[in-house]
């Protein structure tokens, strides 16, 4: 589809008039967009009119979370007879739901890309065959849980959780930390040092077995809908059998970390497109001097400043998408995307902000919501500094990570 070529289909409109102005969305197919048209309806409709009262409140609207299920997403059934969703689908599918909200994209990620992508690589082929249709469906939730109280940037080396083996059963202790979605799930996905041989194993542990404890962290001042949970494992067992039996080493956990990167960037991107359609939308009803504000130079300069990093940040995520449809996975790559588009998030956010003016601090525009949840996505699944460090050890050759 070109971009002046008609839909002749029930899809009858572009998504991403503004915000996609190179008209990226053309490489989905026509199913691709009806099933994106169904959630961005639903996400008008129904999940719009709770955010600003909830993000408030810092509580997450769980009647969404049934609807948004049934909207079946992950694996939708109307692209079933081309295999699995393809990549790009997926991207556009965390930029919809990040566009409209950053935790709905950190909590649906959380299951789709975090949770499914440990199952992926990191369960065996018989575990996969059991696990991965409920993973699809929702019927077993479960979360991510790598990040502890002292160690998240320094977490290959630092990983403190210890797992020992009795027998058939391993014996977990030690705390998560940061963990969102955790209070929800059905299981944890929870990485530990095996002290027989040092190495990091992974462990799928039930939420509410014996000597699990969940602590919901408070005074966020942002990703406040989204419910992050401390968790303390204490001479938990778990059976050889939810053990992920293709993790051995903390150089298996990096593979995971390599492909779920490229989902924060579309995060990030999808936060940069809810700024711009909210500052955008603001300039043109607000007057200011008998004008609209989008009729002055400084402001159209901010708008033009935030859209070129949009569609900067939009041509990099689409790009790595399609260099891992091609089985492309490298670290640098992944590194690098979540590093760019966080750092063209974070102007952006400010600008859509700045443009808003006093209004910019209140949840009625929307920018204040972009403008503090950005800070979290800004700092997860890998730090500027960190992401910056994987790439320079690619461009030279030589490790800058502290030892």
């Amino acid at each position: 589809m070109s971009f002046d070529t008609p839909v002749e289909t029930a899809v009858a409109e572009r998504l991403y008039n503004d915000c996609d102005y190179y008209d990226a969305e053309s490489l989905l197919t026509e199913d691709e967009r009806r099933v994106l048209h169904r959630l961005r309806d639903f996400l008008d409709r129904e999940a719009k009119p709770l955010l600003a009262d909830y993000w408030e409140r810092g509580e997450f609207p769980d009647k969404l979370v049934q609807p948004l299920i049934e909207l079946d997403l992950m694996e939708p059934a109307e692209l079933a007879a081309d295999g699995p969703a393809r990549g790009i689908y997926q991207g556009f599918r965390i930029f919809e739901l990040a566009r409209t909200d950053a935790s709905l994209a950190t909590w649906y990620t959380a299951q789709a890309g975090l949770f499914r992508t440990a199952i992926r690589v990191g369960a065996s082929a018989e575990q996969q065959a059991e696990w991965m249709p409920r993973v699809v469906d929702f019927s077993l939730k479960g979360v991510f849980s790598l990040t502890e109280p002292e160690s998240g940037s320094d977490i290959a080396g630092g990983l403190s959780t210890r797992a020992h083996r009795e027998g058939d059963t391993w014996v977990l202790d030690g705390a998560k930390r940061w963990i969102g979605g955790a209070s929800t799930a059905d299981v944890l996905a929870v990485f530990a040092r095996d002290v027989g041989d040092g190495q990091v194993k992974a462990f799928l542990v039930d939420r509410e077995a014996s000597g699990v404890a969940l602590e919901k962290i408070h005074r966020k001042t942002s990703l406040r809908m989204m419910q992050n949970s401390h968790i303390t494992l204490d001479g938990v067992r778990v059976p050889e059998s939810m053990r992920l039996h293709n993790v051995n080493s903390f150089r298996d956990v990096a593979a995971m970390l390599r492909a779920m990167r490229s989902d924060v960037a579309w995060i990030a991107t999808g936060i940069q497109a809810g700024a711009f359609e909210a500052a955008h939308r603001y300039v043109r009803e607000r007057h200011q001097f008998g004008r609209p504000l989008g009729s002055f130079q400084l402001v159209q300069e901010k708008l033009a400043r935030m859209l070129g990093n949009l569609t900067a940040s939009l041509s990099l995520v689409v790009r790595l998408t399609e260099q891992q449809a091609r089985g492309v996975y490298r670290d640098q790559d992944s590194a690098l995307a979540k590093m760019q588009s966080c750092l063209a998030m974070r102007e952006t956010v400010a600008l859509a902000r700045e443009l808003a003016g006093g209004n910019g601090i209140t949840l009625e525009s929307d920018v204040a919501r972009f403008h503090a949840d950005a800070e979290a996505v800004y700092s997860y699944e890998g730090t500027h500094e960190i992401n910056a460090l994987i790439v320079g050890r690619a461009l030279t050759g030589e490790s800058a990570f502290a030892r």
